[in-house]
């Protein structure tokens, strides 16, 4: 079976598409792989009452264990090889920037410094800054960067009835429609500065963080999703975990912390925003 193309296929049918995704390789050869596995499966124990109590009274809730074990191990393998990174960044006005792999392997030493620059200099003036990689899923899926992509098909999971129904549910907001989203990656020397997510015209209601990060992360690590009152002081922080969804409703004062140089590659995440 030498050169036929490795295949998973997700049974669930999305949107009508069956899909279908590059998956393994032994050796120097190929092995079709017809896989009755579903990619993005909802844990059933969770407490849906006890979560949306807890979201109207703080506006914000931690879902632990949102998908099954064996699922989320999938995800977190397709965010660690699967995904090719590039950069997202802004070093006050000077940006947003979304740099594709392509562009940030291309970059030569002296404008990777230039922009580092510029990012620490905002930030050490109070101006908004971050600096993370990124994929931008819902981009490359409307512009076709790779059809029938793991991520391709993780944002159908994201869009489809199980999961909005979930989450409006929570919300109790049964007006929302749709969600984007991007994959990202928090590794040493990573932040994101506070900001609200006060963007009305993008009809953003609840901000999500689909958590797969090292299962062992330590708080030493930075990286927290932490909340802050009007003062400036942190009413909580909600440490980076593996199989984890964070739910916020927007604009809500928050923050994802320095990520130190000696903190593991380990923090990723799907995150977005669930629109009416």
């Amino acid at each position: 079976m030498s050169g036929s193309k490795a295949v998973m296929v997700c049974p669930s049918g999305i949107f009508g598409l069956p899909g279908k995704y590059p998956y393994g390789r032994v050796g120097s050869e190929c092995y079709i792989i017809a896989m009755i596995q579903a990619l993005f499966e909802i844990d059933p124990a969770i407490d849906v009452v006890a979560l949306a109590r807890k979201f109207a009274q703080d506006g914000r809730v931690q879902v632990r264990n949102i998908l099954t074990c064996e699922t989320a191990q999938v995800v977190r393998g397709i965010l660690q090889r699967e995904t090719p990174w590039g950069i997202a960044c802004q070093g006050g006005q000077d940006g947003p920037h979304m740099l594709r792999q392509r562009d940030v392997a291309t970059m030569n030493l002296a404008a990777r410094r230039a922009l580092g620059t510029t990012i620490h200099q905002a930030a050490a003036r109070g101006e908004y800054a971050v600096q993370f990689s990124q994929y931008p899923i819902l981009t490359a899926y409307l512009e076709k960067w790779a059809p029938d992509s793991p991520q391709d098909l993780l944002l159908e999971y994201i869009n489809a009835e199980p999961f909005l129904a979930l989450v409006r549910a929570i919300t109790t907001m049964p007006g929302l429609l749709k969600a984007d989203a991007q994959a990202t990656l928090f590794g040493p020397g990573d932040f994101l500065s506070v900001h609200s997510d006060s963007h009305k015209e993008e009809r953003w209601r609840v901000a999500y963080v689909l958590n797969f990060a090292d299962p062992q992360w330590r708080p030493d690590w930075g990286g927290y999703l932490n909340f802050l009152d009007e003062d400036g002081d942190i009413v909580e922080g909600w440490r980076p975990r593996f199989n984890c969804l964070n739910l916020l409703r927007v604009p809500q004062l928050h923050q994802v912390s320095y990520v130190p140089p000696f903190a593991p590659i380990g923090r990723f995440a799907i995150t977005g925003w669930f629109r009416d």
